[in-house]
C-alpha cells in the first residue's frame, strides 16, 4: 500500500476533536498575520484564508458578529459581505487568473457546514483540470503554494477601495 504523508492534517484533526470557542471569533482577536490568515477587515465583516483550502486562493468572508443563520444577518452586513466578495474576485483575478469561481455558504451541518454556528461565505478560484487524479481517486488536494505566500499575494493585490459607511 502506498502512503501519502501530510503532517499538517494533525493540527486540523486535534483542533476538531476538542473545539474551544469559535475559530472565527478567535481569529479577529489576534493581530493579522500568519497565525490568523486575515487578509483584510471591513466595518462589519472580514476576509480570511481557508486554513485547509480546496485550491490556492480559497478565501472566506465572515461577519464579525457571531451569527449562525443567514436570515439573522442584518442588511448592512450582507451588503458588505458582497462588497468584500467582489474585492476578493478582483484580487484573485490579478494574482491567479482563474477560469471560474465557486462561491457560497454551507448553511447547516447537513449542507456541509464545518462551523455552522458562525456563518461564513467561501470564494474558491477554479481552473479547468484542477480536479485531477489526486482529488478524484485519492481524496487528496495538492496545493502549489504555501499559505503564507498566498496571504502576502492577496494582501498586496487587495483593492484599496473601502465599503461606503452609512
Amino acid at each position: 500500500m502506498d502512503h501519502i504523508w501530510s503532517p499538517w492534517r494533525m493540527k486540523y484533526i486535534r483542533r476538531h476533536k476538542s473545539p474551544k470557542g469559535c475559530v472565527f471569533c478567535d481569529a479577529v482577536k489576534m493581530e493579522d498575520g500568519d497565525k490568523n490568515l486575515i487578509i483584510t477587515r471591513g466595518e462589519l465583516a472580514y476576509v480570511i484564508m481557508n486554513r485547509y483550502p480546496y485550491t490556492s486562493g480559497h478565501i472566506m468572508i465572515v461577519p464579525f458578529k457571531h451569527v449562525g443563520k443567514f436570515e439573522n444577518m442584518d442588511q448592512e452586513t450582507s451588503a458588505e459581505i458582497m462588497f468584500l466578495t467582489r474585492q476578493g474576485i478582483i484580487a484573485l483575478e490579478k494574482i491567479y487568473q482563474p477560469d471560474g469561481y465557486n462561491m457560497g455558504a454551507n448553511l447547516g451541518a447537513s449542507a456541509g457546514a464545518g462551523i455552522e454556528s458562525h456563518i461564513h461565505f467561501h470564494l474558491v478560484p477554479r481552473w479547468g483540470g484542477d480536479t485531477n487524479f489526486m482529488s478524484s481517486i485519492g481524496g487528496i488536494r495538492v496545493l502549489p503554494e504555501d499559505l503564507t505566500e498566498t496571504l502576502e499575494h492577496l494582501k498586496d493585490a487587495w483593492p484599496k477601495e473601502t465599503y461606503p459607511s452609512k
